[in-house]
């Protein structure tokens, strides 16, 4: 006689941890080279402090101490993960992928290393890679997912639209079963490339190797135009939360916080105010980290838990956006995940 099989496990974050690097950048010293005041960068992106990397910090370095801190709170051992995926914009280099260099700075030797590009987006759709890999491969139990970047080792001080938004710093969660009822669902990812060249590092890679040429047109900066990726999240943003909803059967009262990607503080409390979500449940932290890009979504998951902000049992709605262009959309039950923060910043509502 067959015996059916067990039913799939739910998977939920079981910690998170973040890293942010020491060194910082005030309005004060990022206006002067940008070519505009302290107080218009506060007034059009309400972002006051971006933390910097040192000069012998890479991307992985980052990374690695936010895993680090999401396995210790989510009491586990480094050698029990048995999937470590990061999503980054900022690579150590072109290859190998970045989360094979985090895994050995951790010594996460068990751990399947791989990345996943998708900018901004990435955590998230990394997140739905781990959960997947997590309920179909016999045996794994343990995945850690890191957003990290970088940007300040890509960025023109004197271009104002990208200088005065982009930071580093990185944010991880342990990714594992959980109870019936709690942890992820509802997945909804999607891209539309025909949007690529809205934000991107032009040259570098392998349709414009670098070349003498190539580093005196700064094209291994940051490039991005504003106004049609703020055009973008206007649209995206909204859809995403209405679309969660009614697929889910919820209004916006049912939801106890709101866990987006950080492109600009400003942005989203208005974005906040026109879709109507109450106060208070709508989770920014980009005001005092910028826009950490992969790490942002996890960031402000991680501050809010560490504020008590995220009720056992709470439900979560995750959106995210990026270049690609790309975004995606979840639902999570909280499962009360501790989290260990490391130089933290606090949460803004």
């Amino acid at each position: 006689m067959f015996s059916s099989p067990s039913p799939a496990p739910r998977i939920g974050v079981l910690g998170t941890g973040t890293y942010l690097p020491h060194g910082t950048r005030s309005n004060e010293d990022v206006a002067a080279e940008a070519g505009v005041t302290p107080e218009w960068i506060a007034q059009r992106t309400g972002v006051h402090t971006r933390h910097v990397a040192a000069a012998d910090q890479a991307a992985s370095d980052l990374a690695a101490r936010a895993v680090r801190a999401a396995v210790a709170a989510a009491g586990i051992d480094i050698d029990q993960l048995d999937v470590l995926i990061a999503a980054t914009s900022t690579p150590d280099e072109l290859g190998p992928s970045t989360a094979c260099r985090i895994q050995a700075l951790t010594g996460a030797r068990n751990a399947v290393a791989l990345d996943v590009s998708a900018a901004c987006a990435g955590w998230l759709f990394a997140a739905s890679v781990a959960h997947d890999w997590l309920r179909g491969s016999g045996g794994a139990r343990y995945a850690a997912v890191v957003g990290v970047e970088a940007y300040s080792k890509f960025l023109d001080p004197t271009d104002r639209g990208t200088a005065v938004l982009f930071a580093d710093g990185a944010a991880a969660t342990v990714l594992g079963p959980v109870q019936d009822g709690a942890g992820f669902s509802g997945f909804r990812l999607g891209s539309d490339g025909t949007g690529a060249h809205h934000v991107l590092i032009p040259a570098g890679g392998s349709r414009a190797p670098a070349s003498p040429a190539t580093l005196d047109a700064h094209r291994h900066h940051v490039h991005m135009d504003g106004r049609a990726v703020r055009d973008f999240i206007a649209d995206v943003f909204p859809r995403l939360v209405r679309e969660t909803l009614t697929r889910n059967g919820l209004r916006l009262t049912d939801i106890d916080a709101f866990i987006t990607h950080q492109p600009n503080p400003v942005l989203l409390r208005d974005l906040g105010e026109r879709i109507g979500i109450p106060d208070g449940r709508l989770i920014i932290v980009g005001d005092e980290v910028g826009n950490i890009g992969a790490a942002s979504a996890p960031y402000a998951l991680a501050g809010a838990a560490a504020a008590g902000r995220l009720p056992l049992g709470g439900r979560i709605l995750l959106a995210v956006f990026g270049a690609g262009m790309t975004w995606g959309s979840a639902l999570l039950t909280w499962t009360g995940a501790p989290t260990i923060r490391i130089a933290p910043a606090r949460t803004h509502a």
